[in-house]
């Protein structure tokens, strides 16, 4: 479906492409996949993931099962027009945990001829949309939202439910912190979760 750029066409233009989903649903895997096919083809690529998430690696993008590729950290998504000039292909992980600036940097890069690939949450502990990835899902040529297991009953997990008490909106964590669940399983929880509370 992705087919990697003709670099022989000069006048072709960059694209945006989102990867989103919940927790445990592969995103981060999607994205190093994309990106080692782009090396294959002879592409010059980058990744680049905000320096906020430190849970597997400082530099790393590291998927949860273990796949992992050499990232540049960034404080802020204006960084990244700085540090992309010289690559084809920019890929961006954990995107939620950017501020909306990223929606304009992607479409400067897009728009220089970049393919841009961006992996990050759809949706907070909440089940409201997370961070830019709603509006750079209603730019990008391209979205995939993938999908991980109900831990509750086995259907299709689009949710990401937080099980320890803390009501920050972000709150770095893997299976000892949250659990994939489908749409009736997230708000049973978030209902058993309110009486509770009280």
């Amino acid at each position: 479906m992705f087919l990697e750029k003709d670099r022989n066409n000069s006048q072709r233009a960059g694209w945006i492409e989102i990867v989103c989903g919940s927790m445990f649903s592969g995103k981060t895997e999607e994205l190093i996949r994309r990106l080692k096919r782009a090396k294959i083809a002879g592409q010059k690529v980058e990744i680049f993931k905000p320096a906020v998430d430190v849970r597997y690696d400082e530099e790393d993008v590291v998927s949860h099962d273990k796949s992992k590729v050499t990232a540049m950290a960034v404080q802020n998504a204006s960084q990244i027009l700085f540090y992309a000039d010289d690559f084809e292909v920019v890929g961006i992980d954990e995107a939620q945990f950017f501020s909306n600036e990223l929606v304009d940097v992607c479409d400067q890069l897009a728009n220089k001829g970049k393919r841009v690939i961006i992996a990050g949450l759809d949706m907070d502990y909440l089940g409201k949309p997370f961070g830019p990835i709603p509006s750079l899902m209603s730019t990008a040529e391209y979205v995939t939202k993938v999908h991980a297991i109900c831990m509750r009953c086995g259907n299709l997990a689009s949710y990401s439910h937080r099980t320890i008490n803390n009501d920050k909106l972000v709150v770095l964590g893997e299976t000892e912190s949250y659990e994939p669940l489908c749409r009736k399983c997230f708000v049973d929880a978030l209902e058993n979760q309110k009486k509770a509370e009280g």
